[in-house]
C-alpha cells in the first residue's frame, strides 16, 4: 500500500464538497468523506486497476456520491490531483500536473 498525498487544490475540493453535503443534511458530509476515504484506500492498494485518462493519470469513481478521484502513481506515493464532481467541467484540473 502506497502513501497518498493530496494536491492542495484537491484537498480544498474535498473539504468544500463535505461542507456542502453537511449543509444539506446532518451526517451527509461525513458519509461523503467516508466514501472518498474508501476509494482512496482502494487506490493505494492497487492503483493500476483504474482506468487511464492520460499517460500517467487514472481515475476512480466513489461509491454513492457522483465524484471521481483523479490521481497518478509516483515512485513512492499516490498523488491525488482532483476530487471532481462528475458533472464539473472535465479537464479543469490539468494545470495541476
Amino acid at each position: 500500500m502506497k502513501t497518498v498525498k493530496f494536491h492542495p487544490d484537491a484537498e480544498s475540493e474535498l473539504i468544500d464538497a463535505a461542507k456542502f453535503y453537511e449543509d444539506k443534511q446532518a451526517q451527509l458530509g461525513k458519509r461523503y468523506l467516508q466514501a472518498v476515504s474508501q476509494t482512496v484506500e482502494r487506490i493505494s492498494l492497487n492503483p493500476s486497476i483504474y482506468r487511464k485518462i492520460g499517460d500517467e493519470i487514472r481515475c476512480a469513481r466513489t461509491s454513492t456520491f457522483p465524484f471521481v478521484i483523479i490521481f497518478r502513481e509516483k515512485e513512492n506515493h499516490i498523488e491525488i490531483l482532483a476530487v471532481m464532481h462528475i458533472r464539473r467541467q472535465p479537464g479543469y484540473w490539468k494545470t495541476r500536473q
